[in-house]
């Protein structure tokens, strides 16, 4: 069997953006491992996240920082506050010419609002703004309903998408068969709004159960960072 293509994004700030439930903390959070395991350093990811208390991106600051990423997210009581706060250091790390920058930007149009103060730091020709796409999720499981999704959250934050990510899954429960139809989903999305699927994100195990030539675009292998509390306990417990 081939093998899977590697990811090619050669701009240095790099925004997930995605319906509430999309998934995309956790690709967010992967695409920085991604980029530091292949040396692209200095880098930061910044935790944008002011919908879901649970999944954000500060919750895998640990992992993150052995590989060389810096996180960025607000501190201290801030930093379990559901507010749209810009801490200082996010403008900085977007408007720096010398780093690469991920970041992990709120649930549905809401979340993405926050973005709106930042528009105008980001260079037009050195930004990806990346609509991560999860079928399973009820405001984007169909074309009108995603394409709607993806205009509201353009509105909100006051900057275009550049591409898509499909990453349709049910968790462990997903399948081969999941990701394939979330891939057909983002094709058609695609073609609505002229944009490229730029890469699929699904966990290695399942990746490896899917012969290359289906998918016929890069992949992103995920491991899970984003637990939930019991899930947190669980894994300790186990050590």
């Amino acid at each position: 069997m081939a093998e899977h293509r590697l990811i090619e994004l050669d701009k240095k700030k790099l925004l997930f953006v995605g319906g509430y439930g999309s998934g995309k903390t956790e690709v967010a959070v992967n695409f920085a491992s991604y980029l530091a395991k292949y040396g692209y350093l200095p880098l930061s990811i910044v935790d944008l996240d002011i919908v879901n208390p649970y999944f954000r991106s500060r919750e895998a600051v640990m992992p993150l920082t052995v590989l060389g990423v810096k996180v960025i997210s607000p501190a201290g009581e801030q930093g379990t506050a559901d507010l749209p706060i810009i801490v200082p250091q996010v403008k900085g790390a977007v408007e720096s010419d010398e780093q690469r920058v991920v970041l992990d930007v709120g649930g549905d149009d809401v979340g993405a609002r926050v973005v709106s103060s930042l528009a105008g730091s980001f260079p037009a020709d050195d930004y990806e703004m990346l609509m991560v796409l999860n079928k399973n999720r009820p405001f984007t499981s169909d074309l009108q309903s995603s394409v709607q999704m993806l205009k509201q959250i353009e509105a909100a934050s006051r900057l275009r998408f550049t591409g898509l990510v499909s990453n349709t899954h049910l968790i462990d429960e997903t399948t081969p068969e999941t990701v394939l139809d979330g891939l057909k989903l983002a094709r058609e999305v695609g073609r609505e709004t002229d944009l490229e699927v730029r890469f699929v994100s699904a966990k290695e195990d399942v990746l490896k159960r899917i012969d290359p030539e289906d998918l016929d675009c890069p992949v992103l292998p995920l491991e899970r960072f984003m637990l939930k509390p019991w899930e947190v306990n669980k894994k300790a417990e186990q050590k």
